[in-house]
């Protein structure tokens, strides 16, 4: 199959770690370097997203999350200090392909919904209860519309559920050194 290239923007270490090691994982205690004391407002929706891959029986035992690529290298974050932008050429396979907009909604503690109608449908019950859905993801008073919440998150990789707009972010399990195509400090 014929490989394609992708970007990641990653801390320096990484890049540390790529030439001592040959790859890179990303565990549960970078996501709380890089977040401080705010890693437990993202961590939850990784969990999920973690669990709930296509690909997670090809996770490696040690890869605890994703590395997120773009297909688009004017997509990547741009350069900062202390961070370095991957190019990396891979076999499309390894790609995990995710909406944006709908990883932005799981992000945010939101709804998915399957469609115009089911989005009104929602919108009705949580007017009903006077709540939005990250206070009702939030709080312990919501248990069922917390579930739906959860349950509508599936629809990450549904590609028939469309919320407008379709560009996508990768997920990878794990960077290899060999992949490394181009250094952008």
């Amino acid at each position: 199959m014929e490989k394609i290239t992708v970007w990641t923007k990653q801390n320096e270490n990484v890049l540390r770690e790529l030439e001592q090691n040959g790859r890179y994982v990303a565990k549960r205690e970078y996501v709380h370097k890089d977040l401080g004391e705010h890693a437990y407002l993202v961590l939850e929706a990784y969990d999920w997203l973690v669990k709930h891959s296509p690909a997670a029986a090809m996770r490696p035992v040690d890869a605890e999350y994703p590395v997120w690529v773009s297909p688009k290298k004017e997509a990547t974050m741009l350069p900062s200090a202390g961070c370095v932008i991957l190019e990396l050429t891979l076999d499309p396979s390894l790609i995990t392909m995710v909406n944006i907009m709908k990883w932005g909604s799981i992000l945010d503690y939101s709804y998915i919904p399957a469609d115009k109608a089911d989005a009104a449908r929602h919108r009705t019950l949580l007017e009903e209860y006077r709540v939005s859905d990250p206070k009702a993801y939030m709080s312990q008073f919501y248990p069922q519309i917390k579930r739906e919440i959860i349950e509508s998150w599936d629809r990450l990789f549904d590609d028939s559920v469309d919320l407008g707009n379709s560009d996508c972010y990768g997920n990878i399990w794990e960077i290899k050194k060999e992949w490394v195509t181009n250094i952008l400090k």
